[in-house]
Formats: structure tokens, sequence, C-alpha cells
């Protein structure tokens, strides 16, 4: 029984080891590009007649969610840790968008668009041909738009700035990248921009009085331990000469009372 069971384990795992490529395939490639005969033509006229794949843009949409196979999604694009930034009105602030992709990228294609309660509309257009060339902008909205990143030596920067900023600039802007090699994979990040009369200074103060209070503590504890030793330094030298006026003593009283070894001992040379 043991030996059944552990060869159902080993054929399971060899099982799942094919799933994990058929999804691979199925994401990276699509349907298209598996052989047209054989165990692979079974498992994609199987797939296509239970219709568990739903495509778009040429990718498998319900592999997406399997994230606990080892198939990822190469395409990410991301504007920061920060969802929320603010500026003040009349300033300029830059917008930042980074793509990565492991499998490289040929006539990228990006955008930026701008989304408020009421309003909707693309703010950037353009295409990067390749990994050595920087992006041309073919559509943008504002003069007061600027790209400015660069997608030479794989910084991937399609980052902008506006200027001359206006309290209806408040609202939503989303970064898309959308890449061609990849059978046009599509991914976006969205930042929320909040333009206000003036910053608000952040108080410290409690801040500030956690710190001092920190680095009294340490500093009365270094202090202590100084004191701790000088006084034990102090305590050591007493004690030794302590001892040196003991010892002197004793070898003085010694020789006023006569013991052996004393000077009182020794006798006078005797005439002849």
């Amino acid at each position: 029984a043991f030996q059944k069971s552990k060869l159902d384990f080993s054929v399971s795992r060899f099982h799942l080891w094919h799933l994990h490529l058929f999804l691979f395939i199925f994401v990276r490639f699509g349907f298209w590009q598996l052989p047209s005969s054989g165990w692979a033509h079974d498992v994609r006229i199987w797939a296509e007649n239970r219709k568990t794949e739903v495509f778009k843009g040429g990718r498998c949409c319900f592999c997406r969610g399997l994230f606990l196979l080892p198939v990822s999604l190469s395409l990410e694009v991301s504007v920061g840790k920060a969802t929320t930034i603010y500026a003040v009105n009349g300033t300029e602030i830059l917008l930042p968008c980074t793509f990565s992709s492991c499998f490289g990228f040929e006539n990228l294609h990006f955008w930026w668009s701008y989304n408020s309660s009421d309003t909707y509309k693309i703010l950037i257009d353009g295409t990067v041909k390749n990994e050595k060339s920087d992006p041309k902008v073919k559509l943008k909205d504002d003069d007061r738009i600027t790209l400015e990143g660069s997608t030479k030596e794989k910084m991937n920067n399609i980052s902008i700035s506006l200027k001359n900023l206006e309290f209806s600039d408040t609202g939503k802007y989303t970064c898309h990248v959308k890449n061609p090699k990849e059978n046009d994979f599509q991914h976006q990040a969205t930042i929320f921009l909040q333009v206000v009369d003036k910053l608000e200074e952040v108080d410290n103060t409690v801040t500030l009085i956690i710190l001092g209070v920190v680095g009294g503590v340490i500093g009365l504890l270094i202090f202590i331990l100084l004191v701790k030793k000088f006084i034990a330094f102090i305590i050591k030298k007493t004690q030794e000469k302590k001892k040196e006026c003991l010892v002197s003593s004793s070898g003085n009283d010694n020789t006023e009372n006569g013991l052996p070894g004393s000077k009182a001992e020794e006798k006078a040379p005797t005439k002849v």
C-alpha cells in the first residue's frame, strides 16, 4: 500500500508539472502555439469545449488567478509606494511611473489618463520602439504636461510632470502600459493627486519629545556606568595603598621587637 501511494504521489507530481507547463504556454504564447496533434491538441480541444478560458488580448484570463502556480505575469507597472501625493496650487509636480518586463518589449504602447468625478481624458499617449530608444509622444492633451522619463539603460521610466497646477487637477492619474511582445498584455497603476492651497506643516513635537526622553535615558545610563567605573577604580587604588601601608608597618614592628628576621637579631662583629 505504501509503494502504491508513493507511486500515485509521483504520478500526481508528474501531471502537476505538465499542468504548469501547459499554463505557462497558454499565458506566454496562447493556444495557437501548441501542436495540432497529440496530447497537447487534446488538452486544447478539451479546454475550448469546456469554455473555461476567456481570452482578452491573446491571453488566458482564468490563468491570471492561479497565483499559487509558478506562472507569473511579466509586465508590471508601478507609481511608487505613495498612493496619494499632495501639491500646492500653482507649482509643478512629478507623477512617477516605471514598468518592467521579463520578456523585453517592442513597440510598447503607454498612456496616462486622468479621472475625476465628472471627467475622464487621455493626457499623453506614446510608444517605445525598443529598449535602446526613448519614448515617442504621439498625443498630448495639455501643454503643461511633459514626459520626463527615459527607457534607455533599462530605466523603463515614463514619468510625467504637470506644471502650473490648478485645483481642478485633483483626481486619479493612471499610467497604462501595453506590451505587444506579450500578446498585447496590459497593466496599469494609479496615483491620486490632491492639489491644496498650502501644505500643512507636520507637528513633530511629540516625536521630538520622545526622542529627547529616549536620548536622555540613554545618556543617563552611560553616565551611571562611567561613574560606577570611576568609583570602582578609586576603591581599588585605595585598597592597594592600604595593603602597602600594612606591609610596611608590619616590617617596622618586627625590627623594633627583635623578632627573627629583624635587624636587631644581627650581632656586631667581635674585635680580635
